[in-house]
């Protein structure tokens, strides 16, 4: 098999030998990138992500991620970070605008839809903490005085 291939570099034609090949890319802050990673079942996914900074610790250099998860058809959306270096099992390449999958209107729409949510969860947990108060762990006299009140009521 041969190891070497002609590649392209700004218009320039090399050989270069794939064996000592090595691909450096250059990132910065607020880059469009896909992260690639393994999930539980040794499958891979890829998902976007944005870098967010860079973390230059003198033993292990790390590029932070922020990546999106669309939450699927009805899941919840949400935003994770990953740290990407030496000893991850992620990895990073360059994306376009073009290539993001992502509609800004439908993304926002899930996540007010998932806070509307949550706000309704909120709102019937408080209904049922005023309930509880209300009605659970009285006293005899407390009971008493509620009848005596709704009998006059009437």
């Amino acid at each position: 098999m041969d190891e070497k291939r002609i590649v392209e570099i700004n218009g320039m034609k090399m050989e270069v030998d794939m064996r000592t090949a090595r691909r450096v890319d250059t990132f910065k802050v607020g880059d469009n990138v896909k992260v690639l990673s393994k999930t539980y079942s040794d499958q891979h996914e890829i998902k976007p992500g944005i870098i967010v900074d860079f973390a230059m610790f003198k033993e292990l250099p790390t590029i932070i991620v922020a990546v999106f998860n669309d939450g699927g058809w009805s899941g919840t959306p949400s935003i994770s970070f990953v740290h990407i270096n030496s000893e991850s099992d992620k990895e990073i390449i360059f994306t376009s605008e073009e290539e993001i999958r992502l509609s800004k209107e439908g993304v926002i729409e899930k996540f007010e839809r998932e806070i509307q949510r949550k706000k309704n969860e909120w709102q019937d947990l408080q209904n049922q903490l005023a309930y509880f108060k209300k009605h659970f762990l009285r006293t005899e006299g407390q009971v008493l005085a509620d009848v005596s009140e709704a009998e006059n009521d009437v």
